[in-house]
């Protein structure tokens, strides 16, 4: 397909760049959020009761981070395979250019507005 119209090469390394750098930005909080995913221990000797309960919340939230971070690693991979294969900047459902802010906002973007909004 190409490039879109109103984007050049220069353009879309500089996405490319900021694409690869958000993926080493979530990898590296991934790394240091495995300590919150660990199991909690229940003893409830060491912990109390709240301790308990702060830490199993502060383990879901932990798992909810990873969830979300694995999901935006995954769309971000995804659009580093567009731009490979020369489909990037073109919406996956109706086949239209996406706009080149929206880009620049979401680099992962793979519909465009329209389509985005159903």
């Amino acid at each position: 397909m190409g490039l879109i119209t109103g984007m050049n090469g220069t353009e879309l390394q500089n996405l490319r760049n900021v694409i690869r750098a958000r993926m080493a930005a979530l990898q590296d909080a991934e790394e240091l959020g495995e300590a919150g995913q660990a199991v909690v221990t229940l003893d409830q000797q060491a912990v109390g009761r709240l301790s308990r309960m702060d830490a199993l919340q502060n383990q879901a939230m932990a798992q909810a981070q990873h969830a979300r971070r694995a999901q935006e690693l995954q769309q971000l991979a995804a659009a580093l395979l567009r731009m490979e294969d020369g489909e990037y900047g073109y919406c996956e459902d109706c086949g239209e250019e996406i706009a080149l802010r929206r880009l620049e906002l979401n680099p992962a973007a793979a519909k465009c507005i329209s389509c985005a909004s159903g």
